[in-house]
């Protein structure tokens, strides 16, 4: 996730915070220039799963003597996979962590 995704996603957590606190009316339903939060989760997920992809085939060339398969190129496409997997995974754990806290909340 760039850091400008990560910053529309805050920015969208913070107006839904406004929200539930009162402090703002909720927002139209897509308004030109936002992004669908579910459209970018969606996507990002999507984005590691093509980089497993990729290092995964990368992998199965040079195992299987391809000469275009470099070695090299095989352990970053499968480092940035096991990171971007990572990145995806504390995503994931603060999300639910968000959902359980806002779960717990008084009304």
């Amino acid at each position: 996730m760039s850091g400008t995704e990560i910053n529309q996603v805050l920015a969208q957590m913070r107006a839904m915070a406004a929200v539930a606190d009162g402090n703002n009316k909720p927002p139209a339903a897509a308004q030109p220039g936002q992004v669908d939060f579910g459209k970018l989760l969606a996507d990002s997920i999507n984005q590691v799963n093509e980089a497993q992809k990729h290092a995964g085939n990368l992998a199965t060339s040079f195992e299987q003597g391809n000469t275009q398969a470099d070695l090299g190129q095989v352990m970053i496409a499968l480092q940035k996979a096991s990171l971007s997997f990572e990145a995806m995974t504390q995503v994931r754990n603060k999300l639910v962590s968000a959902y359980q806290e806002i779960m717990n909340m008084q009304i």
